[in-house]
Formats: structure tokens, C-alpha cells, sequence
């Protein structure tokens, strides 16, 4: 308002107010220093001692249904008068503040602070409330109750709330709509009495289910909504009491208590505010082919019976209570058919009346056999389930009792383990298990050693087995019983439990090196092996050798005795090779190199194979240890291993091939010479023939001379009249094409000629009417602007001006005659019409008007 006062400071030197309806002044005394309210409609005079200090200001208008708030108000006394002091001066209610409500406009006293322009007043709906705290002690008219400072209540709705003073309103506070199968948790702030009645302490929390509108009090707390577990026959919730208390089916729960709500109890639960929801449990469904072992399982009474179990066969459909929980999950029923059987174990002792009354004892295991169905009792335990397997003539599983330790092979047919067998693994070499995987044809690929085949595993649970290949031979030896067996090829093995391949590891590669090929199986041949030996002759000169053997094992008799020695040597690959080795050496250790170089065939053959009694070369070399036969010897290769040497023998190679070639070079310049004479006498007999052929062809040629002549003489005279008549032709051919083409350029010049003054004339008929047309237009356009410019002219100088300027000469003519004092003068010569316009014009002199001078100069 003192900003409001110091924008009428100018307004101080007036000393008449015209003060308005609904507005007021504050005028101050300067005696007294008493401000005083001046209400309107009036005409205030300002004496010398007043002073206008606010105003003239437009009364507080408060709407209907509305308040504002002003500080500092006046005291008014008991009639609603205001109240002033023995100055005069109105008395305040400094630092508090007053409520007004809809009135009559009204003045703002000096001292009065406008603190809050009218508001409209809070109207509350229906649901809804107005938490209020009060902020001094009063007491309310309304309810009759006494308020102290920091109390809350509410203002519930529907209604219009009359704000006072000593009220606060904290929050707006709406109803929480709790739907079916819903309610909300409430928490008490202080201690408080709910609306159903109950006394409530701080921190309490309680539930509210009744479905409709809540609003809560003013020191309840709505915690959250909770949602109720719908239950289904296939659903159940798992609860647990945080607290001793009794549920809403009045049934007593103690502290950590745990229990299921089902169905069959309600179809929706709410839990309470000291339940806890573990979980949702499912419905445990078994039909007609399963069961179910419930370990520790709750008895009638709710109680669990820790340790013990409970058989559960279907069909049936149930709930696990707490703390209850399946072994193993839900089972299949064991269903056997002919070829099965279960081995069972007994847990505890009791009495087995499967078939028939049998007292089972902990630790015995039997065995049951299809086909039926079975559900093992809780006592028992199912081991193993076994399967009847089924086994052609040339397969066989390793089987182990488990008693007696003893391990047979079963071959041949379809068996099934019994309760004290089972199958076992026969374990081999890893170079045997390797040969065995790789399925190689020891025949077929011989020359694969070194690669690995097929590394698929082998079931050692089944009997060993190996095809023996045709002409070869297998050795098996039994470790038990301590003896070897062979076995001839084609032809299949299997193995028993304590029996073993012999592994055979021959040399191989170029020189042998050992242990270079494996296999379980010895070829009898005939095959062949390559080696590379270095030798040295007499003379020191060494060489080396790559020779191929052809062998094969002398099989006569097949008794095991017999074909015992073919496995005699482990590496007779090695010991062969280096037998015949050996004998070669010596053999070429006395012999020259130069007599080496031409007879090794037969010095090599000699040492390998020997001489009979008649100087004859043996056909085999046998080696008597294993019967092994060398049938022939091919020297592939021979190379001197010393430099020397084999620059030497490569120099009398190439001397020996200089001598063949020069002799061949002799030989075939001989026929060269031979053919060269031949030739030339067929030449000169084909000379002769042809010199006899040329004066036969002169001959004619003489002949036709002559003739040619003849045929000259007659034939130019008229070959010249010929030429001389197409010459004329020919002109008058050209001189007529000549006339034509003038004539068509003649006729092209014309037409062209007679095409350009017709574009001429066209164009010049053009332009001359383009050119009219803009002279034309330029005339046109020249009217309109001269039309326009006399009508922008006459519009400008106006009707009047033109009326004027129209009777100006005749007007001054008649004023000239006037003030000459001539009354009436007229001379004329009687013959000639008068114009009496025109006399005063004569009088005084023609008289142009402008525009016509204009137009003649």
C-alpha cells in the first residue's frame, strides 16, 4: 500500500478529491499524525493540514463463496463497530490475521496488509476429505470440541470448508476404492480409534476388506493395496504366521507356523497383515501310470513326520504341504515287458508280498521279470533296470558275477543279466584298441600304416571280434590256461576274457627301420618288400642298392604246431632283409666293380639263392625258423654312393655313348651318300625327259604364232571400226546425260529461286502487319493517354473553373463596353450579316484564347 501511496504523491498539491463509489482515500492529519479512511461517493476538500497518503483505491470486493485474507485487521466491539483509540486512530490486531467471507465492498483501514486476494472456497467431494492441523488452541462451535495446537482431523466430504485462522490444511485426502476380492493395508501413526471402533497403537497394521469407498482417518496410513489370491482347484498359497494371532477362520497360528489355503477353504484369500505368503503351490497330478514318494509328510493333524515316507499311487491329484517335497519327483510306473526286468535292493526290513509272502531283509537285492507293472514299495529301491540283449551267432558280451568274481562270454543268444551279473569291460593294448577302431584291410591297405582310420569307441562291455582276412593267420593266446592258438583266415575271431591278440611289428620303409608297421594279423603271401642296402666291391667302390623281394610263408601242414613257427620271428621283414643283405655284401665284397657293373643280376642271385650240386641257381631261398620262402630278386636301382665313383661311371657312360653315337653318324652319312646318288640319276634321267618335252612345246608354240598373226591382221581393222562406233555411242550416251542433268539443275535453281522470294515476300508481309499492329497499338495507346489526360484535367480544374473560363470574354468585353460609356454601336456596310457575339471582339481586338495560339504556332 506504500507503493500504491507513493504513486499518488503527485496528486499532493490537489486539493479536491472526487472520490468515486466503492473507492476510499486515506488522508492523513498533519496535526495529529492520524490517518483517517475517507469513503466514496464523495468530494473531499483537503485542507492545509491533511494530507492524502492513499488513494482514491477501489474497496475489497469478495465474491460469493470466496475469502481473502487480511493482516493486521481492526478490532472491532461487540456491534461489529470499529474500535479507535484516544487519538482517533483505529485500533489493530497487529501480526494476526483475519478471515473475510462474501460482503459489502469494503476499505482497507491504515495498518491493514491485503495479504490474500479473494479465493474461492474449498469445496470437498463426496470420498474425499481435507486433513486439518491446527496451529493455535480453539475451540471448535461446530463440533463442540476443543482443539490444541498440532491436532490433526478431517473435513469430510461432501461439503464447502470454511477456512479459519487457527486451521491448517496439510493435505486433500481421497478414499481408497477397494474392489472385490481386494484390501488395503493400514498402518496407525499414532494411537487412534478406527472407524469400526477398535483401539489402535502407533505402528499398528490391520486390513480392511470391506469392499466400497475407505477413507482413512487422520491418523491411518494406507500402506498399499493387496490383491487376493484367486484359488483354483489347481492352485493353493503357502503361508506362514509372522506372529502368534488367530486368522480369519478363528484357528490358531503359532509363531513360524506354516500351512496351505485351499479351495476348500476359499475360493480367494486375502492374507492377513501377520501372514506371509511363501509361495503358490501347484496341484501334484499322477495319473494311472505314476507315483509318488513324499518324503517327511504331514499327518492328520498338520503335523510333519520328519524322516518318514509315503507311497502315493495315481490316479490321484493332491497338495504338498509344507515342508513336504517329492523324492525324485513325480515317477513313471515301472512298466516290464518280456524282455525286462528291475533289480530291487531292500532298504528295510519287511515282508515283499509281491507275488508271495516274502521277508526282504536290508542290503538283499532280487530281481523281478516282465511282463507286469511295478510300484516300488518306500522300502525298496530300484538299482537297475534291466534289458534282455540280444546277441547274433558271431556276438557275445563279457558277463561278471559280482560273487564269485568269475567272468564268461556269452555268445549266441538273448540274454539278460540276472541281480548278481554284470557286464564287463575287456580292456586291451591301446596299439590292439587303436588296430582294432581303425577297421583297416590289412590286405587292402597295406600301404596306409601311417594313417589313422576310424576313431570311433569301441563297447568294451561286448566280446572282441576280428575278421581274419583270406590267406592270412591270427594268433590268440589264452593267459589263463597258457596256451596259443592260430587261426588260418578267411575266418572270424572272438575273443574270450583272458585271451589276447599277438601283436605283430614289422619293419618297414626304405632302409628298414623297426616296429615301422603293426597289425594283428600275419599275410602269407606271395607279396613282396623293397630295401635299400649299400654295398662295396673289391676295388672299394660302394654303391647302393634297391632291391624288391618276392616272398611267401611254405604253409604245408596246418597243425597248430605248425602254424605255431609262422609266428616264431616277431620282425621277419627285418631278419629277412638283413639275412640277405648280409649275403649280398659278402658276396660283392670279392668281386671288381667293372665285373659288378655287368653281371649283378647274377652275382646278387648267386649270393641270395646259392648253386645246387649241378652249378644250377636255386629257384627259392628258405629261411627254416618260420617257413618263410624268397621266391626272386628284382635290383631296381644302382647309384655309387662315392662321388668319384659316380662321376667315373658317369664318364665311361658318356664315352660309351659318343662311340654309339659316332657310329651311328658314319652309318648315316653313308646313306646319305648312297641316297644322293640315286637321286642324282633319277635327275638327270627326269632332264632328259623334260628337254624332249620342251621342243615339243616350242613346237606348238610356233603353230600357235602363226595362227595368232593371222588372226591379228584381220581381226584390227575391225576391232578399230568396233571401237570408234562405241566412241560415238558412248558420246551421244553422255551428251544426252549431260542435257538431263542440266535440265534438273536448271529446274533445282528455279524451284529454289521461286522458294526464296516466297520466304521473302512472306516475311516481308509479316513484318509490314507486325508493324502496322505496334502502329496501331502505339495510336491506341496514345488515345487512351491523351483521353486520360484530358479527363484526369477536367477533372482536376472542376465544372465551375471550366463554366468560367467559358463566359470570362464575353463577360469582359461587356464590362469594356460598359465602362467606355458606349450604350449601343453598330456599323456595318448593310450588305454582310452581323455577329453580334463577335462585335466586341472587333472593337477591342481579336483577342485569342491560349489554347488556340498554341495551336497555330
Amino acid at each position: 500500500m506504500s507503493s500504491k501511496g507513493s504513486m499518488r504523491s503527485s496528486s499532493d498539491d490537489m486539493n479536491i478529491y472526487r472520490i468515486a463509489p466503492y473507492y476510499y482515500i486515506h488522508v492523513m492529519d498533519l496535526n495529529t499524525n492520524v490517518t483517517r479512511v475517507v469513503n466514496g461517493p464523495k468530494t473531499f476538500i483537503r485542507q492545509d493540514n491533511e494530507k492524502v497518503i492513499f488513494g482514491p483505491e477501489k474497496m475489497v470486493t469478495v465474491p460469493p463463496r470466496h475469502y481473502c485474507i487480511v493482516e493486521s485487521p481492526v478490532i472491532r466491539d461487540k456491534d461489529g463497530n470499529v474500535a479507535y483509540d484516544t487519538y482517533g486512530q483505529v485500533k489493530l490486531q497487529h501480526a494476526d490475521c483475519e478471515i473475510r467471507f462474501s460482503q459489502e465492498p469494503f476499505p482497507l483501514y491504515p495498518g491493514e496488509v491485503y495479504k490474500q486476494a479473494p479465493k474461492a472456497l474449498m469445496v470437498v467431494a463426496a470420498n474425499a476429505a481435507l486433513r486439518l492441523k491446527a496451529t493455535l488452541d480453539f475451540e471448535d462451535k461446530v463440533s463442540k470440541e476443543k482443539r490444541v495446537a498440532g491436532d490433526e482431523w478431517l473435513f469430510e466430504g461432501p461439503g464447502t470448508y470454511m477456512p479459519r485462522k487457527e486451521v491448517e490444511v496439510t493435505e486433500t485426502v481421497r478414499a481408497t476404492i477397494i474392489q472385490p476380492n481386494q484390501a488395503i493395508k493400514l498402518r496407525a501413526r499414532k494411537q487412534t480409534r478406527d472407524r469400526n471402533g477398535i483401539n489402535r497403537v502407533t505402528g499398528e497394521e490391520w486390513t480392511v476388506k470391506e469392499v466400497g469407498a475407505y477413507l482413512p482417518g487422520a491418523y491411518e496410513e494406507v500402506m498399499g493395496k493387496l490383491d487376493a489370491y484367486v484359488l483354483t482347484e489347481k492352485k493353493a498359497i503357502h503361508l506362514r504366521a509372522m506372529r502368534t494371532f488367530n486368522d480369519c477362520f478363528s484357528i490358531e497360528r503359532k509363531n513360524g507356523e506354516e500351512w496351505l489355503i485351499t479351495m476348500t477353504e476359499s475360493e480367494a484369500y486375502i492374507p492377513d497383515v501377520y501372514e506371509e505368503v511363501v509361495g503358490v503351490v501347484n496341484i501334484t497330478t499322477l495319473n494311472n501310470r505314476q507315483y509318488a514318494v513324499i518324503l517327511d509328510p504331514v499327518d492328520a493333524n498338520g503335523k510333519p513326520q520328519l524322516g518318514q515316507k509315503k507311497l502315493i499311487k495315481g490316479e490321484k491329484s493332491f497338495f504338498l504341504q509344507p515342508n513336504e517335497r517329492l523324492e525324485n519327483g513325480i515317477q513313471n510306473v515301472y512298466v516290464l515287458g518280456e524282455d525286462e526286468g528291475l533289480i530291487l535292493k531292500a532298504n528295510e526290513e519287511f515282508v515283499d508280498t509281491e507275488s508271495e509272502a516274502v521277508p526282504r531283509k536290508p542290503g538283499d537285492r532280487w530281481m523281478i521279470r516282465g511282463p507286469m507293472e511295478y510300484v516300488p514299495p518306500v522300502q525298496v529301491e530300484v538299482i537297475s533296470k534291466r534289458k534282455a540283449i540280444p546277441l547274433d551267432e558271431n556276438e557275445g558280451i563279457y558277463v561278471r558275477d559280482v560273487k564269485s568274481g568269475k567272468v564268461r562270454g556269452v555268445c549266441g543268444i538273448t540274454y539278460m543279466l540276472t541281480q548278481d551279473e554284470e557286464l564287463w569291460s575287456k580292456e586291451l593294448s591301446p596299439t590292439v584298441e587303436e588296430l582294432l577302431i581303425s577297421n583297416k584291410d590289412p590286405l587292402a591297405d597295406r600301404g596306409n600304416y601311417g594313417s589313422k582310420g576310424a576313431t570311433a569307441k569301441r563297447d568294451k562291455t561286448k566280446v572282441v571280434t576280428f575278421r581274419v582276412p583270406h590267406n592270412a593267420a591270427v594268433q590268440i593266446y589264452d593267459y589263463k590256461e597258457k596256451k596259443a592258438r592260430v587261426v588260418l583266415g578267411p575266418d572270424r575271431v572272438m575273443l574270450g576274457p583272458d585271451e589276447q591278440f599277438t601283436q605283430i611289428s614289422l619293419s618297414g620303409g626304405k632302409p628298414k627301420r623297426p616296429n615301422q608297421i603293426k597289425s594283428l594279423c600275419l599275410l602269407l603271401g606271395p607279396d613282396f618288400c623293397t630295401d635299400v642296402l649299400t654295398i662295396e666291391t673289391a676295388d672299394h667302390a660302394r654303391l647302393q642298392l634297391q632291391l624288391a623281394y618276392n616272398w611267401h610263408f611254405k604253409v604245408s601242414d596246418k597243425s597248430q604246431d605248425s602254424l605255431a613257427k609262422l609266428f616264431a620271428v616277431p620282425d621277419f621283414i627285418g631278419d629277412a632283409c638283413k639275412a640277405i643283405a648280409s649275403r649280398i655284401r659278402g658276396a660283392v665284397a670279392s668281386v671288381q666293380f667293372d665285373d659288378f657293373h655287368k653281371n649283378s643280376a647274377k652275382i646278387i642271385c648267386a649270393a641270395v639263392f646259392g648253386y645246387d650240386s649241378e652249378r644250377k641257381l636255386h629257384s627259392n631261398f628258405i629261411f627254416p625258423a618260420n617257413n618263410l620262402t624268397i621266391t626272386s630278386i628284382d635290383i631296381q636301382s644302382a647309384e655309387p654312393v662315392d662321388q668319384r665313383t659316380r662321376d667315373a661311371l658317369q664318364k665311361s657312360v658318356q664315352l660309351a655313348i659318343e662311340i654309339t653315337t659316332n657310329s651311328q653318324e658314319a652309318a648315316a652319312r653313308h646313306e646319305a651318300q648312297r641316297l644322293e646318288q640315286e637321286a642324282k640319276g633319277r635327275l638327270e634321267r627326269q632332264k632328259i625327259s623334260d628337254e624332249a618335252e620342251a621342243e615339243r612345246s616350242r613346237k606348238d608354240l610356233l603353230e600357235l604364232q602363226a595362227q595368232s598373226a593371222a588372226v591379228e591382221s584381220s581381226g584390227q581393222a575391225k576391232a578399230e571400226a568396233q571401237s570408234r562406233a562405241e566412241a560415238a555411242r558412248i558420246e551421244g550416251e553422255a551428251a544426252v546425260e549431260q542435257a538431263k542433268l542440266k535440265a534438273e539443275a536448271l529446274n533445282i535453281e528455279a524451284t529454289a529461286e521461286l522458294e526464296r522470294l516466297t520466304c521473302a515476300r512472306e516475311a516481308e508481309i509479316k513484318y509490314v502487319g507486325e508493324q502496322n499492329e505496334l502502329e496501331i497499338a502505339k495510336s491506341k495507346e496514345l488515345v487512351a493517354i491523351e483521353t486520360e489526360k484530358f479527363a484526369s484535367m477536367v477533372k482536376s480544374i472542376g465544372t465551375d473553373t471550366l463554366r468560367a473560363m467559358a463566359t470570362a470574354g464575353p463577360e469582359n468585353q461587356v464590362k469594356l463596353l460598359q465602362s467606355l460609356g458606349i450604350q449601343s454601336t453598330l456599323i456595318t456596310d448593310g450588305s454582310n450579316p452581323i455577329n453580334l457575339f463577335n462585335t466586341a471582339s472587333g472593337l477591342i481586338g481579336a483577342i485569342e484564347p491560349p489554347q488556340k495560339r498554341e495551336k497555330r504556332e
